[in-house]
């Protein structure tokens, strides 16, 4: 009914359309990309800002949904936040491990965040949100060598005003967010604001009963500004959010092994499968808080800022990893070391902590010379906890016969294992940076910048043993009975990165730059439960060298733009996840590994059309092509029994599975592989009208249009885990009083209800027994549903 109703409204409105309305202008867009405000058309580097109103109208409520409106914005679902990620231009970082950054950093009102688990939040109350393409470190910091999320949320404003929105979808779907602002005194404004969320699971656990992929979390934000004097300006903010979340359950898509598709059973694995069969629920709560305080003294031919945050992140999750329902605990047959494990739980916690504070001076205004310098200096604990037991049922117990394949698991064959570590992580880090332009002759301007920037990490653990009597220690852990078991391990580092370039200004409406970029991520260290403690070592920093060309036009009338970029960037080191397969006990573990290197190549285009007042069309097209050179990385586990022998002596083919001898662990190097999660191309376009009807209201039909290629989720070029190239629709019509006192507006996601996936892997630990089992991840919208929307201003 509602679905019918969104579709009998769109011919109805676009009946009123005529031919004869005069062009609109394209309204002006600031943007803070350079730490600094400075029209979107003058900032030479590659930036794509997307308005409150914008991400109302793209129903775009959380940041993981930002990829519908920024083709060259990608992200790929990890098994919990800690390990989820965004890439830009194909580059992120996806690591299971606390100790190491990301490679996309998210910035709110001016806060690095220290994880990218920070960034994931529902966006309520945005002024913009800006992201910037390529390197960053120069003004950013040492964990943006793919790019920055700039989030910079509304301020408090000297109107009293206010605005609620209640939203009602298919499977129990409820949101609700407000805020309030005005003048306290002649000096003191301020805001608040709140949201609420709960989504019911979409995915069914026919073992629990209970819908799982759900979420239900809230937040608030409160700000307060004070106009110290008539040139000293002080903003005090404060954030809190909370969710808990039955995530990230992944559903079996493909099994081949007849007892796995026993034990599954009733569940049917397709790639249109909605249901697991698992006997204990995953989930990932999380908890933030961020306090700040931003002072702006303005002395005329500058403006000194200082900006200091507290930030505090906690996450609790459990991750159960066989995918299977364990009770009974089956034998699932394969070699006699490499029986069938059932976890009990496999769980942990993350608890960061966070103070930071930046000083600078930026240039007033838009002259021959314009800059930002500063200073900056971050300190970061993170505690982690992390805790597994498991049961394997052995094949042969002394005096039986050995197991069928499938049978329940006797007493006397059961095996029960478990090992826990806590890690301790602290970090500082501390910078001096600047960047300049100035007008050199002309129109002809020069751009340099540099960041010198110095880290310290402190990383101390220890492994337990066995966590309850009787458990043997946990296979493929570090844990040395009786011997030394905690460690701990210090590191540091002194980077240099920096900009350089050309910005020519053909008119005020038309500029264009290239620039070089030097980028930087700092040092990882590892923290998760088969950490050795005794014998650390440090992931190496990852480095970048980025070139990039562009150009950005208005026309004079203001009714057409267009911005343009080529670029290319190299990374040493890169930061990447890889499967390594354990021969013995046939279990597919997850490093942190140094890639040799890798590069990103492409094109971007942004337009905005706008012929009359009541049309308007944006659209993006990214072209980007990601690869890698890495050596010795494990072979997808269906390929490693046919990989043929080549000696020690001779050269080893790129791209090809081989062994160095008969018996010998199967490996591959890769060269020019296509990095994970990484569409070489992606198309976003965004149709909008919007017309009077009568004299005081107006209708408006949104559409949203995405495409991407084909990607692979592994970095080992798994055949299995390539998803094919897809397009997805949303729709929205409404309408709304003139003034945009109240909105009404019916919508559909995924139009077309075209499935996609946001991650495909094997089953993890049955990799020897079901080498093409396989499980995927999904959103929500990878079904069709409806809603609906009701919002008010005053």
């Amino acid at each position: 009914m509602l679905g019918a109703t969104i579709l009998s409204l769109v011919p109805a409105l676009a009946a009123q359309a005529q031919t004869n309305d005069a062009p609109a202008l394209l309204e002006e867009i600031i943007v803070t990309a350079q730490k600094r405000a400075e029209r979107l058309i003058d900032v030479p580097l590659a930036v794509t800002a997307v308005g409150g109103d914008a991400l109302e109208n793209l129903r775009i409520n959380d940041s993981n949904s930002l990829t519908n409106a920024i083709p060259s914005l990608t992200f790929q679902q990890g098994a919990n936040p800690t390990n989820t990620n965004f890439r830009i231009r194909g580059i992120g970082t996806q690591l299971f491990g606390q100790g190491t950054e990301a490679s996309v950093s998210v910035v709110v009102d001016g806060v690095v965040s220290a994880r990218g688990a920070q960034g994931f939040a529902e966006l309520a109350d945005i002024e913009r949100v800006e992201v910037l393409r390529g390197p960053q470190g120069t003004l950013f910091g040492k964990n943006a060598t793919a790019g920055v999320i700039n989030v910079v949320t509304a301020r408090p404003s000297d109107e009293f005003g206010g605005r609620a929105e209640i939203t009602i979808a298919e499977g129990n779907e409820y949101r609700a967010k407000s805020t309030i602002t005005g003048p306290l005194s002649d000096t003191v404004r301020a805001r608040l604001s709140g949201y609420y969320t709960n989504v019911d699971g979409y995915v069914r656990n026919v073992t629990t009963g209970k819908d799982v992929q759900g979420a239900e979390g809230w937040g608030a934000r409160g700000k307060l500004e004070w106009d110290a004097s008539d040139n000293v300006n002080v903003l005090f903010s404060m954030d809190y959010r909370k969710q808990d979340a039955m995530c990230c359950a992944s559903v079996p898509i493909q099994l081949s092994n007849a007892t796995m598709i026993s034990i599954n059973a009733p569940v049917v694995a397709s790639r249109t499968n909605r249901q697991i069969s698992e006997n204990t629920d995953t989930y990932a709560n999380t908890e933030q808080f961020t306090g700040s305080i931003q002072a702006d003294w303005d002395i005329d031919f500058a403006t000194i800022t200082s900006i200091s945050a507290f930030q505090k992140f906690n996450l609790d999750n459990n991750q159960p990893i066989d995918r299977t329902n364990s009770d009974p605990i089956r034998f699932l047959g394969g070699p006699s070391v490499a029986p069938y494990s059932a976890w009990d739980y496999n769980a942990g916690e993350v608890r960061l902590k966070q103070f930071s504070e930046e000083l600078r001076i930026a240039s007033n205004g838009s002259g021959d010379f314009t800059y930002v310098a500063g200073m900056f200096y971050n300190h970061i604990e993170i505690t982690r906890p992390f805790n597994r037991r498991r049961a394997s049922c052995v094949q042969n117990a002394a005096g039986q016969t050995p197991l069928a394949v499938g049978a329940a698991c006797p007493t006397a064959n059961l095996r029960w294992q478990s090992s826990g570590t806590e890690s301790n992580l602290k970090q500082d880090g501390v910078s001096a940076f600047g960047q300049a332009e100035w007008r050199i002759i002309g129109d002809l301007k020069a751009i340099g910048g540099l960041r010198v920037q110095y880290e310290r990490g402190k990383n101390s653990g220890t492994q337990f043993g066995p966590l309850v009597a009787g458990d043997a220690i946990l296979a493929g852990t570090t844990y040395r009975p009786g011997g030394a078991n905690s460690g701990t391990f210090v590191a540091s580092d002194w980077a240099t990165t920096g900009k350089a370039g050309l910005q020519y200004e053909v008119d005020r409406n038309f500029q264009t730059y290239g620039t070089y970029t030097r980028g930087y991520k700092g040092l990882g260290y590892e923290m998760e439960a088969g950490a050795d403690f005794v014998n650390q070592s440090a992931l190496e920093p990852e480095h970048a060298n980025a070139y990039e060309l562009g150009a950005k036009y208005v026309t004079d009338d203001r009714v057409f733009s267009i911005n343009a970029a080529a670029f290319l960037t190299e990374f040493s080191n890169l930061q990447v996840q890889a499967n390594r397969g354990d021969p013995i006990l046939g279990i597919v573990r997850f490093q942190s590994i140094n890639a040799g290197s890798s590069r990103t190549k492409g094109l971007e285009l942004e337009t905005t059309l706008r012929p009359t007042d009541e049309l308007s069309i944006n659209s993006s097209f990214t072209y980007a092509k990601s690869t890698v050179n890495v050596d010795g990385l494990n072979c997808p586990v269906q390929l490693q029994a046919g990989a043929p022998v080549v000696p020690g002596t001779s050269a080893v083919p790129y791209n090809t599975c081989v062994r160095r001898t008969a018996g010998g662990t199967a490996f591959q190097n890769l060269h020019g592989a296509t990095l994970p999660s990484s569409p070489k191309y992606r198309v976003v376009v965004s149709p909008r009208y919007e017309r009077e009807i009568g004299s005081d209201m107006a209708g408006f039909i949104q559409m949203n249009v995405s495409y991407q290629s084909a990607i692979n989720f592994t970095i080992e070029q798994d055949p299995l885990t390539r998803q094919g190239g897809y397009a997805l629709v949303d729709l929205t019509v409404g309408v709304h009083e003139i003034d945009d006192r109240w909105t009404v507006s019916l919508f559909v996601k995924n139009l077309f209800n075209k499935n996609y996936f946001t991650s495909i892997g094997h089953v993890s630990l049955l990799s020897s027994v079901a080498k093409t089992d396989l499980v995927g991840t999904f959103n929500k919208d990878a079904d069709r549903y409806f809603g609906g929307s009701v919002g008010m201003r005053f």
